[in-house]
């Protein structure tokens, strides 16, 4: 039989046993890791100390002009953090720690930046629309309130009735942004954003309670010009939930940044670069060693083939112009677009939309822009669907003159009225015999009635679609792919097609949605006698901080109309030419040192009311050896083809043309009449979403 005290050293050797368990057991899950992601991270124990691996964020990459001025930048900023690994695992101890650090961020002016979308007093509501990513991370259902998530938390956390409710509040805030940032090893809890130097040494003097607050440096994305290609810069944002399953795999966490819009979205993985790596070895818990286990590489350098001081020119020329030409109809005329294109290249190189915003004021004014009747957000260039009107000529008659259905001499007889199966339709003139070259000159409808109805609409179609019409161009943002006018659009459309239809879509003038930007690939087109190429607006990439080049785009391509006859382009740019000898002074063309070929057109948009009216143009020079490309659009107005000798200057001015020099310089950023700030700075930002503006209209004349 044992003895007693043989019994009592059993008891004590089992209990310190089951001690030493339930300590290694809490070690354990105290070094547990939350979040799929994040499993290579997981702390390796040797020798009492433990290592971790953390993921470093990289720099992203600039973005600048086509001159090299930076248009969107980085700068550095000084966040306060805390690290996973020194965060209590006990809930009601983590929960101290949360209070105790959102009261001195407070002491010391600045806030949590919480990602709960309820409001901070009660009632609680939700402000947000869409909160399923709020109930789906809480497990609860849809159909939740704001009140039941914020009783979750408090539940799931063990938020004490110590705090006010106001304090459970705020606590339960920081738990969610935990939870929806991934708080982990790899992943640190940012308390506060751009702090100041005071309060980083404030926080760090309370190291003995807040074990873990480290100040880092972070990036910070920085707008130096805003005024720039506001809707083709786009913007960085938060990941979505129902984005992250997809970019976690690529190396995303919860909390980082991804382009939203524009160039920041269409180039993301050469802007967003390849985080670093490091080892993390903690001993007592202090830090003792960090080991660099994978470099870090910024984000590349995009440069655009937009200079600077050509789209301040270009946005000047058409505010001008509306400010000029501002009235019609007797009502106010505020909307419209210019693009230019490099005539050799297919390379964008402008795009001006009235009305238009600053991107500085993107962040703050986000909701006030969204809600303007105008759509200042909007791109017109890309997305804006316009009725080409007498533009379209050039398309019909390059089908006409292509497929033999006419050529140079053919010649038919206008007199003001043309009679298609008991229709009767309408020239703005009264022509006599007319052939092509004079045709498109004075853009006689009879005559491309005419050639329309031997045509048909399957060959109109046919050059529509060999010119890039009705389908994207496949520009690095994206641009609507816009609609053709034939019978296979009406049918999607449940509508009725009728052959008197056909002569009506020669003229460009029946129901189409071109963009700006087709417009001007048509013109880049004809100036290239058939050749089409891609437009683009990424020039090339850089190492960041360097003049390394690593990519060069190369022009593409896209399309070439083989042509049957060659004195096809002949006809339409003598045409075009002539056109362009019918602009008046002080807007002329004709003493520019070089010839110039436009067309113009003004589509009517509503077959109710003559009077409404879009004014349209395309155009290029010098017409004998091409170098820029051209359209403008605008809404509701005339006379548009007064822009064209501001476009053609200010481009001299800035790229050179005909043999000149550039000469402008990037001005300094105005708002408002006065020189706005260098920079400002975003480091989250919302999308856009607009609709198209389409004009829905059927006419019978088209005048220019």
């Amino acid at each position: 039989m044992k003895s007693v005290s043989d019994t009592i050293k059993s008891i004590i050797i089992v209990s310190l046993v089951i001690l030493l368990g339930a300590l290694a057991s809490s070690k354990l899950m105290k070094l547990q890791i939350v979040g799929d992601d994040n499993i290579a991270a997981s702390p390796k124990y040797e020798s009492g100390a433990y290592t971790f691996t953390r993921k470093i964020k990289p720099t992203r990459g600039e973005i600048l002009d086509y001159n090299g001025n930076v248009l969107i930048g980085n700068d550095t900023r000084c966040d306060l953090v805390m690290q996973k690994a020194f965060f209590p695992d006990d809930l009601k101890e983590g929960n101290n720690v949360l209070y105790e650090i959102c009261n001195k961020l407070q002491e010391c002016g600045y806030a949590f930046p919480e990602a709960l979308p309820i409001t901070v007093n009660e009632p609680y509501e939700f402000t947000e629309d869409d909160v399923s990513e709020v109930t789906e991370l809480l497990n609860l259902n849809v159909y939740a309130t704001a009140e039941n998530c914020i009783d979750k938390i408090i539940s799931d956390y063990e938020i004490s009735d110590i705090y006010t409710p106001l304090e459970k509040r705020l606590i339960a805030g920081m738990r969610y942004t935990m939870l929806a940032n991934d708080f982990s090893y790899s992943v640190d809890l940012v308390l506060a954003e751009d702090v100041d130097h005071d309060t980083v040494i404030k926080m760090k003097e309370l190291g003995s309670i807040f074990r873990g607050i480290e100040a880092v440096n972070s990036a910070q994305r920085v707008i130096m010009r805003g005024d720039i290609l506001p809707h083709e810069i786009g913007t960085i944002g938060p990941i979505y939930a129902e984005d992250y399953d997809e970019l976690k795999e690529k190396g995303y966490a919860m909390n980082d940044n991804v382009g939203r819009s524009g160039i920041e979205k269409a180039m993301e993985s050469e802007l967003r670069g390849v985080s670093g790596k490091e080892e993390v070895t903690i001993l007592n818990d202090s830090i003792v060693d960090i080991k660099t286990v994978e470099e870090i590489v910024p984000g590349e350098t995009v440069k655009l083939t937009v200079d600077g001081a050509f789209q301040v020119k270009l946005q000047g020329v058409l505010d001008n112009f509306l400010k000029n030409f501002g009235y019609y109809g007797g009502k106010k005329v505020e909307k419209g677009a210019l693009v230019v294109l490099d005539a050799k290249t297919g390379a964008v190189r402008g795009e001006a939309c009235a009305p238009t915003y600053n991107l500085k004021d993107f962040v703050e004014n986000y909701e006030k822009l969204e809600k303007e009747d105008n759509s200042p957000m909007f791109n017109r260039c890309t997305q804006g669907l316009y009725l080409p009107g007498s533009t379209f000529k050039t398309i019909t008659a390059t089908a006409g003159l292509n497929e033999g259905v006419v050529d140079g001499y053919t010649s038919f007889v206008c007199n003001q009225y043309y009679e298609f199966y008991g229709g009767k339709f309408q020239c703005t003139g009264n022509h006599g015999a007319i052939s092509a070259r004079r045709a498109i000159e004075v853009s006689c409808n009879i005559y491309f009635y005419e050639v329309s109805r031997q045509l048909g609409i399957d060959n109109i179609t046919k050059y529509a679609e060999l010119y890039g019409l009705g389908s994207s161009l496949g520009l690095e943002t994206g641009d609507a792919a816009g609609f053709l006018c034939n019978p296979e659009t009406f049918e999607e459309r449940g509508e009725q097609w009728y052959i008197g239809h056909v002569i009506q879509a020669g003229i460009g003038n029946q129901d189409y949605g071109i963009t700006p930007l087709q417009l001007a690939s048509v013109a880049c087109t004809i100036a290239n006698r058939g050749v089409r190429y891609k437009p683009y607006l990424v020039d090339s990439l850089y190492t960041y901080g360097t003049d390394e080049l690593v990519e060069k785009t190369k022009p593409t391509v896209a399309g070439k109309i083989e042509l049957n006859n060659d004195y096809v382009y002949d006809y339409i740019i003598g045409g075009m030419e002539d056109a362009a000898r019918n602009v008046p002074s002080p807007y002329s063309l004709g003493n520019l040192g070089f010839s110039v070929a436009i067309k113009t057109g003004t589509p009517q948009t509503d077959i109710n009311d003559k009077s409404k009216q879009n004014s349209v143009f395309i155009g290029f020079a010098p017409a004998d050896d091409p170098e820029i490309a051209f359209a403008g659009v605008i809404e509701g107005g005339e006379y548009s083809k007064y822009m064209i000798r501001g476009i053609i200057e200010a481009y001299q001015e800035c790229y050179g043309l005909n043999g000149s020099k550039p000469t402008a310089e990037l001005p300094p950023e105005t708002r408002n009449g006065t020189t706005a700030p260098t920079t400002t700075t975003t480091t989250t930002t919302g999308s856009t979403t607009t609709a198209s503006t389409k004009a829905d209209t059927t006419t019978t004349a088209a005048r220019d």
